[in-house]
């Protein structure tokens, strides 16, 4: 699980250095990778405490805005 943290941070900073770049900047291949590196970096997190929390948090906000209450 700590190697999953790591590499997890470093793809942050990856796709943080990335998204920085301008739009127009970018082709259809760029805008593929940072998508999929989104992806992976969604995959790598989730299983984690942190990613449980903004799990939580994110269902609180849209069971706030929608009125519905979670599970």
């Amino acid at each position: 699980m700590i190697l999953s943290v790591n590499v997890a941070v470093l793809l942050a900073v990856v796709i943080v250095l990335r998204l920085r770049r301008r739009t127009e900047a970018r082709s259809r291949a760029d805008e593929r990778l940072t998508v999929g590196l989104v992806l992976v970096f969604g995959l790598l997190i989730a299983p984690t405490a942190f990613g449980q929390g903004v799990l939580d948090v994110v269902g609180q906000v849209v069971g706030g805005v929608s009125g519905v209450d979670g599970p």
